[in-house]
């Protein structure tokens, strides 16, 4: 199992770290390319460190070697369900394991975490965030998918809060997938709240960003 890394922002509040923050990038991107989201939501948590990590592949998508090449949590070469599922379970060892080694080295406490994500990293926040039998605070999920559905009803470990937001026009991650999850989510119990954005494609708006913030407030808020 591969040791993840990445980049941090925060605490912007003076003292020791109270809460962590922890941001999935997209297939094809990495850490630094969603760290910017930390400063815009430290307002709403200013003892919280946000921390993007690296996925663990090295995205397979373009030729190996070339400068330009971001990483991956799993291969997107196959759509096809079963092989989705197929990796993001592989995925979430490491995924779970960064979370464990992270609270315990900011000498965090197990419950004050929150996990977020952006495409890939979206479904490997609903994946693992769900299975873990210490629950999130929160999950947010940006243009996601919720993998393995079936298989959840089975493997649920808890009902942590989840914010679900998409854009209705995402070209890349059919905005229905966020509607179909949240429907599923509900079936299972799980407080779960769907933000579409009318005229939105494959991004994160300010809105979005906003409900963000709102959902991290009031999950620690919630002690």
């Amino acid at each position: 199992m591969q040791t993840l890394n990445g980049p941090r922002f925060g605490p912007t509040a003076p003292g020791a770290p109270k809460q962590l923050v922890i941001i999935c990038h997209g297939v094809g991107a990495n850490g630094q390319d969603l760290i910017a989201v930390g400063p815009m939501l430290a307002a709403a948590l200013p003892h919280a460190v946000f921390a993007a990590p690296d996925g663990p592949e090295s995205y397979d998508m373009i030729p190996p070697g070339d400068p330009t090449a971001g990483r991956q949590w799993f291969s997107l070469k196959d759509w096809r369900p079963e092989a989705m599922a197929a990796g993001v379970r592989a995925a979430c060892a490491a995924l779970d394991h960064y979370i464990d080694a992270t609270l315990t080295e900011l000498g965090i406490p197990p419950t004050e975490y929150v996990l977020a994500g952006f495409s890939q990293g979206a479904m490997m926040a609903l994946f693992t965030g769900l299975r873990r039998p210490v629950p999130p605070r929160a999950i947010l999920a940006y243009s996601g998918m919720l993998l393995a559905p079936a298989e959840l009803r089975d493997e649920i470990a808890n009902r942590a809060r989840v914010l679900l937001v998409h854009g209705a026009k995402d070209e890349v991650v059919p905005a229905e997938a966020s509607s179909v999850a949240a429907d599923l989510l509900r079936s299972l119990d799980v407080p779960v709240e769907l933000l579409m954005r009318p005229q939105l494609g494959h991004s994160i708006d300010p809105e979005g960003l906003t409900a963000g913030a709102r959902v991290l407030r009031e999950a620690f808020a919630a002690t």
